[in-house]
């Protein structure tokens, strides 16, 4: 009987630690069940307007090709982080625990409405410097370096950040998996933009 309950909750994707959980705390199948099907269907809408913005990429790509002319692709989405969780931001800021610490208390005194309105916000400084990539303004550039100085001062909000932190926390736009993965979703070579961008701003201002 056991084994064929672990089998069960196996075939319905549990992976073997929650199942190890389940059995060891005696934690009722259905509510495991329950938040694993509610975290499926997030999953799935993630899934379903990532699709989405794949798809206008590809009519937006095809388009360019027809017409004739070479264009940077933009993905536009409203909000690239919707459904993050407080602990995945803390996990995205793994090398940054001081910051992650304070990201994670930020998010938790906000209400849904304020952790989406930022996740848009986030989102739209993603796409102006996509924008100012695809225009072919270099790293340097006052506009850049006006989105720069915005997001840093943005950081510093939080806590204090200093400069050479800062600078470690644009190259992870680069080496930061994740990070790459949601720069990169916005516009090719836009993780390696912000990356220079910020790295310039650093350049520019005293340690």
């Amino acid at each position: 009987m056991r084994l064929q309950q672990i089998l069960v909750l196996r075939a319905l994707g549990l992976g073997l630690p929650e199942i190890g959980r389940i059995l060891a705390e005696q934690i009722d199948e259905v509510e495991a069940l329950r938040g694993h099907h509610r975290r499926l269907l997030a999953e799935r809408d993630r899934l379903d307007a990532l699709a989405g913005t794949v798809s206008r990429t590809i009519g937006a790509l095809e388009q360019s090709r027809k017409d004739g002319t070479s264009m940077t692709a933009i993905n536009r989405p409203e909000n690239l982080f919707e459904g993050i969780e407080p602990a995945q931001y803390e996990e995205t800021l793994r090398d940054f625990p001081e910051h992650a610490e304070a990201v994670t208390r930020r998010v938790t005194a906000m209400t849904p409405q304020g952790i989406e309105a930022g996740q848009r916000e986030r989102t739209a400084r993603m796409v102006r410097f996509a924008e100012l990539m695809a225009a072919g303004l270099p790293a340097d550039a006052d506009a850049v370096q006006a989105g720069a100085d915005a997001r840093y001062r943005a950081l510093t909000e939080l806590r204090t950040v200093s400069v050479e932190e800062y600078r470690a926390l644009g190259r992870s736009c680069v080496d930061n998996e994740q990070w790459r993965a949601a720069y990169e979703a916005i516009a090719p070579g836009l993780a390696a933009y912000q990356r220079d961008a910020i790295e310039a701003y650093a350049a520019s201002r005293p340690g």
